[in-house]
């Protein structure tokens, strides 16, 4: 299970510097992705050897300022529904605030870790400053700067300790697909459909996350987890908290899927939040199959489906070789096949290629295109070979890698997809030095 941090505060106290730092702080971090919400706002952290995600719930509060503590409370109260362990990020230099006092009241009440971080402190005279943050009861504060990054360390190795090691038995597990998208695009009508005719349903397990049900079941000879991300609108009183719940639900439900079955509503477009969640699942390499819903409710003509096709890869670029399934889940149609393509997806993320016969087929495609010349250096690919990961990265030895450029790559990855089908899968390809 994949632990979530989630940074909560008021404005202006240093939250999304915090963020920064906390997902950059190593080479070993993934980037965030951009576009979840208006920000960057999601993001991978590793910290001794422990992964996490890191939510930062600062860019929600939206209008003036008498609305802001309305907005901060909602924060909070995502937050502390959502996440595993909440930092709360007060500023040294303004002291304690009513709206500081209004969010560690809410905080006093969690059964969860909470880390106070008392930010701008740079000097020693703020670190005597600080003293005044006990008066919030929440015991024991970290001093940090998260501009200077003195104190984060610490922070962190608080943070790490008490996050688990990553369970190496999960494996074992039944593949899991997670039904993902916005609110209303269909996802638990899927579902309801997929079950109501299928009667081999085992157990309904009140799901490894808050809301996320896992249904075993059976088709095709094939055992697998259905995960419904449904029950996103249940605590989302207003329409703005709807887009950081259902992002916070798909972070958490993306991580621990095997394959995502990213669902878009015909009606309304491949919209920006389709597009955030459709890269979530990318970023963290799973499988993809992208189910079009609702179209028996769009007005057709004689290329509208191919025209619609289009235009979803066009914005998915350039990770388009994914699976688009127009379906109706009113009416049943295509909803097998979108089960069966998950499930082909799900066994092209595990293939594996022989050395020798990558060898054979991959070097005679270098021989008949090799890497262009660069700065009149020529790259001499002699070897390639599949790493044992989990999802496909290859590795091709060459005399002069850094000398490979990205259209290059991206031309080696669609031979490899067009040779060996990864459709529905990111494939990784590494230059690395003979």
């Amino acid at each position: 299970m994949n632990t979530i941090v989630a940074i909560v505060g008021r404005p202006n106290v240093g939250k999304s510097t915090l963020f920064n730092r906390l997902i950059q702080r190593r080479d070993a971090i993934v980037d965030s992705v951009s576009g979840v919400t208006r920000d960057r706002h999601y993001g991978k952290s590793d910290w001794n050897g422990k992964n996490f995600s890191v939510i930062d719930t600062g860019g929600y509060a939206v209008g003036s300022d008498d609305i802001f503590e309305e907005e901060i409370r909602k924060q909070v109260d995502l937050a502390i529904e959502e996440s595993d362990i909440i930092v709360f990020v007060v500023d040294v230099t303004e002291g304690i605030t009513p709206m500081d006092t209004e969010v560690a009241n809410l905080l006093r009440k969690v059964k969860k870790p909470v880390f106070m971080a008392v930010n701008k402190v740079d000097n020693a005279m703020r670190e005597d400053d600080a003293f005044e943050f006990y008066n919030l009861g929440l015991g024991e504060y970290h001093t940090i700067s998260s501009i200077n990054g003195s104190g984060t360390g610490d922070l962190l190795d608080a943070i790490a300790k008490i996050i688990p090691e990553d369970q190496e038995d999960e494996k074992d597990e039944l593949p899991r697909f997670a039904v993902v998208g916005r609110p209303n695009a269909g996802k638990s009508s899927f579902i309801n459909a997929l079950i109501g005719v299928e009667r081999n349903i085992v157990t309904n397990i009140a799901g490894t996350t808050r809301d996320s049900i896992d249904t075993k079941y059976n088709r095709f000879g094939f055992d697998f987890n259905l995960v419904d991300t449904a029950g996103i609108r249940r605590k989302a009183k207003v329409k703005e908290d709807l887009e950081f719940y259902s992002v916070m639900r798909a972070v958490r439900t993306i991580e621990h899927c095997d394959v995502a079955i990213v669902m878009i509503d015909a009606t309304r477009g491949f919209e920006g939040q389709d597009q955030s969640i459709f890269w979530l699942a990318e970023k963290n390499k799973k499988g993809v199959v992208i189910l079009i819903n609702k179209w028996d409710l769009v007005e057709k003509e004689t290329n509208t489906m191919k025209a619609y096709e289009a235009m979803v890869r066009k914005e998915i670029a350039p990770f388009s070789d994914v699976p688009i399934i127009f379906t109706s889940v009113l009416t049943k149609q295509r909803i097998f096949k979108a089960i069966e393509t998950a499930v082909t997806v799900f066994e092209n993320r595990k293939k594996r290629i022989a050395t020798s016969k990558l060898n054979e087929t991959m070097l005679e495609v270098v021989k008949q295109n090799p890497p262009p010349a660069w700065k009149g250096k020529y790259v001499k690919i002699k070897y390639c070979m599949q790493l044992p990961t989990i999802t496909p990265q290859f590795v091709f030895f060459c005399n002069l890698p850094q000398y490979v450029r990205d259209p290059y790559k991206r031309f080696i990855e669609n031979k490899l997809r067009e040779i060996y089908d990864f459709k529905g899968v990111p494939v990784i390809i590494h230059f690395r030095q003979k």
